[in-house]
């Protein structure tokens, strides 16, 4: 299977479809990517060899000469998380009145030139009300009069794919092609499919966040006694809410975690649950914010963030030995796209709906 990677990130689309075709005996190409942020690039170049592809860099500078969308390999799969910041909840929801907004047609220029078969793409869950659904419709609306017959969407949740981390991304799934009668695409077929996997895959697999936090972290990751009180507050004049620590499943990673949000907006353990013999039962104990203050409590570890996403630890091992920063790090995991979940859709579509067929 051939593959195009926009808006690459650290790789989640590639690494999720490297896994699947290793597990089930496929040959695997990405053609190009692209990705502007240079800190992503080195980490993205330092797990992929990207030799012989096709390196975009700008996306929007790509696509404005035809010329280097025509010279393109052609790809049976165009993949790609495209800028969520002018959708989300977190931003100031602008839209297509975001420069960031409006790369989305970009895509739309290559899928008109290039014509893959297939189109998987992710974004926030908000995308899909903001502007009173107006912006959701112009891109679906957008894919299908590019000449995909079949576009398809749903709300994916990462904990339901083997994640310790509550993550609900929108899927965007379009083909141009026919699809098997009596087709669907939706988080619970996908789910029922992924759960029905019985051979060994590549991927890393989760009960709680107790399966990836370290015993020993170093003590830069943990908080100050003055930073305590404003981790652990329920808010501020203009902003209230319940602070919690020591979730089993994991807040959804932010791009802006190593800012050190409250709480109930950020991932912080304290060394009492992560060492507890029973977690489960010290959950059950009920501590003031007193109480809490007087323990060790923590961040999470860069490798701890990718590995909420799929990531093994040499993934950011590498990163590293590249040169990447742990400031970095921390945004490159917020960005990134669920490996897990992004597998399970493409083991749905391509082994359990066979549309690996169209592909070889």
């Amino acid at each position: 299977m051939r593959h195009l990677e926009l808006f690459a990130g650290v790789g989640g689309f590639r690494r999720a479809l490297d896994f699947l075709g290793n597990d089930f005996g496929f040959p695997v190409e990405c053609v190009g990517f692209s990705e502007i942020d240079a800190f992503a690039s080195k980490t993205y170049k330092a797990n992929y060899s990207v030799e012989g592809e096709t390196e975009m860099g700008d996306i929007v500078r790509f696509a404005a000469d035809e010329a280097n969308i025509r010279a393109l390999p052609d790809f049976d799969i165009l993949t790609g998380g495209f800028p969520c910041q002018s959708f989300s909840m977190m931003g100031k929801q602008c839209g297509f009145d975001d420069v960031r907004g409006n790369v989305f047609f970009q895509i739309i220029d290559i899928l008109r030139i290039k014509r893959p078969p297939f189109v998987l793409l992710e974004n926030v869950k908000n995308i899909k009300t903001h502007d009173s659904g107006q912006t959701f419709k112009t891109i679906i609306s957008s894919i299908s009069d590019a000449g995909y017959r079949h576009v398809y969407c749903d709300v994916f949740n990462t904990n339901d794919f083997g994640l310790a981390q509550k993550r609900n991304r929108v899927y965007i799934f379009a083909s141009s092609l026919n699809l098997p009668e009596g087709f669907a695409f939706n988080g619970h077929v996908v789910k029922k499919a992924f759960d029905g996997i019985t051979a060994r895959t590549s991927l890393m697999r989760q009960d709680t966040v107790l399966d990836v936090l370290e015993k020993n972290a170093e003590p830069k990751y943990y908080l100050s006694e003055t930073l305590k009180p404003t981790i652990l507050a329920d808010g501020s004049k203009n902003f209230k809410s319940k602070s919690e620590i020591n979730q089993l499943v994991a807040r959804p990673l932010t791009a802006t975690m190593v800012k050190m949000h409250r709480a109930c907006q950020d991932n912080y353990f304290s060394d009492e649950f992560i060492n507890s013999p029973d977690p489960v039962k010290y959950l059950e104990q009920i501590f003031s914010k007193e109480e809490l203050a007087k323990q060790r409590i923590r961040k999470l570890t860069p490798a701890e963030a990718f590995a909420l996403q799929g990531f093994d630890r040499n993934f950011v091992l590498n990163a590293q030995s590249a040169g990447v920063s742990n400031h970095q790090l921390y945004k490159q995991a917020g960005n990134a796209v669920s490996v897990n979940t992004v597998y399970a859709i493409l083991h749905y579509l391509f082994i359990t709906q066979n549309l690996m067929q169209y592909v070889l």
